[in-house]
């Protein structure tokens, strides 16, 4: 496993395990990156903070910070 702010561009992850809590965790809910998503980075910005990432359809843009502690997968759940 690794976390989300890991991926490189091109590269897809599934979700396993959200390690944050509060208001942010929330909004991940609210964005659908739940356990079992399947999450694509498609971009990164210039100075490398935020990263794009392909969830459920939608290109949502996290901070690295943010993503620290999405842990993610290669295998399909």
């Amino acid at each position: 496993m690794k976390a989300l702010k890991d991926l490189k561009v091109g590269e897809n992850g599934v979700v396993s395990e959200i390690l944050t809590n509060g208001n942010i965790r929330r909004r991940f809910i609210d964005i659908g990156l739940i356990k079992g998503s399947l999450v694509k980075c498609v971009g990164i910005s210039p100075f490398g903070n935020p990263k794009a990432y392909l969830i459920r359809g939608a290109v949502i843009a996290i901070r690295k910070n943010d993503c620290a502690d999405i842990l993610v997968t290669n295998e399909v759940v």
